[in-house]
């Protein structure tokens, strides 16, 4: 039945037989049919496209990039600061960008910050070519990818429904996933190879002319008009207005822990994987490149099964079950010296994060007023992006002083607690169809 408070769908099913049982179930369903349900919307069609191709791009700078600073300083603790610089602008401005988000075509808002990151991969091409690349450099040049970042992502988050609609939101939502994690897989492992035979420059270059695909899908896309408002609250009011809607929901306010917990204690391990695969494994930028490609494979599972099972009715127990799988395999992760079985459980912790992250998503988009979109996937947005950079931070710096497999663990154990407490506190989220 429904609760008449805020429509959530009540299950009487509780424990883990009942978890376990409705999961395997529900799994029998996939279906390649239901797999690319989203596709058959062009406008949906042009953005997908379009996504890969940057997204390619995207990932052969970030792996370059870590392994670039690591090189220029040998340090575990300045990776950390250099994915705490990426997000601070993330902090600072995402909750804005999802304003700004609200009262503009997020279209042509994006169309603006991928133009940014453009011009900002192309300076760090030019750079590296010239040798006057330093780790300074690096920094600044995280801080304007952050800043053109908090403004794309709440566009980008909250732009699917108007491209998909309501009934193709969650498989729309897994096929970004599946394109983010499939460009994860390929993107790392080219820069690693493209890195070790002709050095990072290229890598930045042919991260900045992938732009030019998503910018190309943009200005093909088609948007229906939206009437706009033609008297608005101030900024800040429409600002505490969405805020006070995303944390006065017990539902999405337990989904954000739970994004929380993920972002702060888990997908900052990425940051370390430089230093993890040099200082833990013995090996090289190659091998820094395969784990990224490791992690990217069991998120691009993930997010196929998620995608396969349609408009299915298993999405609180699949995040549920992703919560309590990720810290286990970060933890395996941590123990584990043996190159080819490193790669094996970071496939693991791919598939198990992206439950959470895809169903969470999903999840607050299927609740969440239209009105207020833009500022609710800001908040979900900065939950995501800046927390990320703040448990970069803190593992880089753990990892100096104990040791980066004692790092890992560490952050294991604190994202196994806080989803414990939010799963416990919040019993709506497992419940859900």
């Amino acid at each position: 039945m429904f609760s008449k408070r805020n429509k959530l769908p009540i299950s009487n099913e509780a424990g883990p037989a009942a978890l376990g049982g409705a999961v395997l179930g529900g799994l029998r369903r996939i279906s390649l049919r239901n797999t690319f349900q989203a596709l058959r919307h062009r406008n949906y069609r042009l953005y997908f496209w379009g996504q890969i191709v940057s997204l390619f791009g995207t990932w052969m700078q970030i792996t370059a990039q870590g392994f670039l600073a690591f090189e220029l300083t040998q340090s575990t603790a300045f990776l950390g600061v250099l994915g705490f610089a990426t997000g601070a602008p993330t902090i600072l401005f995402m909750l804005y960008g999802g304003v700004v988000a609200d009262r503009l075509d997020k279209r042509k808002l994006m169309l603006l910050t991928q133009g940014v990151m453009t011009v900002l991969a192309a300076l760090t091409a030019f750079l590296t070519f010239t040798g006057a690349i330093r780790p300074w450099h690096l920094i600044l040049l995280a801080l304007g990818f952050g800043a053109a970042n908090a403004f794309d992502a709440p566009a980008r988050q909250s732009i699917v429904v108007e491209l998909v609609g309501r009934e193709d939101l969650t498989n729309a939502i897994a096929l970004n996933a599946t394109m983010f994690n499939g460009a994860a897989v390929i993107g790392p492992a080219v820069a690693g190879a493209l890195y070790a035979l002709a050095g990072p420059g290229w890598c930045f270059a042919l991260n900045g002319l992938s732009f030019f695909a998503v910018i190309g899908a943009l200005l093909a896309i088609r948007m229906r008009e939206i009437p706009s408002k033609s008297a608005r609250a101030s900024a800040w009011k429409e600002l505490k207005e969405g805020l006070s809607y995303a944390f006065g929901q017990p539902f999405i306010r337990g989904l954000l822990g739970l994004i929380m917990a993920a972002s702060l204690f888990g997908s900052s391990l990425a940051a370390i994987f430089p230093a993890w695969a040099v200082k833990v494994l013995g090996r090289d930028a190659a091998t820094n490149g395969l784990l990224h490609a490791a992690r990217g494979c069991g998120a691009l599972l993930s997010a196929l099964v998620i995608a396969s099972l349609g408009r299915f009715q298993l999405r609180g127990r699949l995040l549920a079950l992703g919560s309590g799988a990720f810290p286990i395999f970060m933890i395996i992760f941590a123990l584990v010296r043996w190159l080819p079985l490193s790669l094996f459980v970071l496939v693991g912790a791919g598939f198990s994060v992206i439950l959470i992250f895809n169903l969470a998503n999903a999840l607050i988009q299927s609740f969440v007023d239209d009105r207020l979109r833009g500022r609710v996937m800001s908040i979900y947005s900065l939950t995501f992006f800046g927390f990320m950079p703040l448990g970069a931070l803190w593992l880089g710096q753990t990892a100096e002083l104990l040791g980066e497999p004692w790092a890992v663990v560490i952050a294991a154990v604190g994202m196994l607690l806080v989803s414990m407490g939010v799963l416990a506190g919040t019993p709506s989220i497992r419940e859900q169809k």
